[in-house]
């Protein structure tokens, strides 16, 4: 009976040693361990730590993005002219009695040119440099500037060497359509104007002058036009 006793208080001890010891086991199984912060907890980046960086070939996060580099469309302008008489390797004489008017978009210079007794505005002559291969053809162009004429009462193209390179060359007369380049400050269309188009081929592309405005002022002009055209050369 003793012996029984005994038995009994040491089970009970043992039984008693046991669920204590597995007691914490079972509490930690029931509960997840804490985040170490609560960046980590909503997925992002550590505590203290930084962003993860940028793909290859992508600004970061935060940075300048589509405001810098190339402009939208994927074509970069070309570089503005530091001479308002050089471009695309080639370089000209102003005409005296022409005038540098203030830089513009996508052009290398526009002159004025003052108005012939008789008309009641001047002319400008604006140059244009786009880049290499850019631009568009020659022929383009040209029937281009003739087909702001209409109707066109004269209309002549012709071709010339000068001083090793190739220059093409338009006149035309008539009614003036094409407002968004002219100093004319009328939105209706302008009959009594010419232009004198040229375009030289340089070694790093086409350089286009467009001389336009009344026929008067412009007949006045012509033969600066023609000594801007002949002092062209490469630089």
């Amino acid at each position: 009976m003793k012996r029984a006793l005994v038995l009994l208080v040491v089970l009970g001890v043992a039984a008693s040693w046991l669920t204590g010891c597995s007691s914490p086991k079972k509490q930690g199984a029931g509960q997840a361990a804490p985040p170490a912060d609560i960046a980590t907890a909503h997925g992002g980046a550590e505590s203290g730590g930084s962003a993860p960086p940028p793909a290859e070939g992508q600004p970061p996060q935060g940075g300048m993005g589509s405001m810098g580099g190339m402009p939208q469309g994927g074509v970069a302008a070309p570089p503005a002219s530091e001479s308002p008489t050089a471009a695309a390797g080639l370089g000209w004489t102003l005409p005296a009695g022409w005038t540098v008017e203030a830089p513009r978009s996508m052009r290398v210079a526009t002159y004025a040119i003052p108005a012939a007794p008789g008309d009641a505005e001047g002319a400008e002559c604006a140059v244009f440099y786009f880049g290499s291969g850019q631009g568009g053809g020659v022929d383009a162009n040209l029937q281009r500037w003739i087909g702001q004429f209409q109707p066109a009462t004269k209309s002549k193209r012709s071709v010339k060497k000068v001083n090793g390179l190739q220059v093409s060359l338009a006149d035309v007369s008539g009614t003036y359509t094409a407002h968004g380049g002219s100093m004319s400050k009328e939105s209706a269309d302008q009959p009594g104007w010419r232009l004198l188009g040229a375009i030289a081929e340089g070694p790093q592309g086409a350089v286009f002058f467009k001389l336009a405005g009344p026929a008067k002022t412009v007949d006045a002009a012509s033969k600066g036009f023609d000594g801007l055209v002949g002092s062209l050369k490469k630089e």
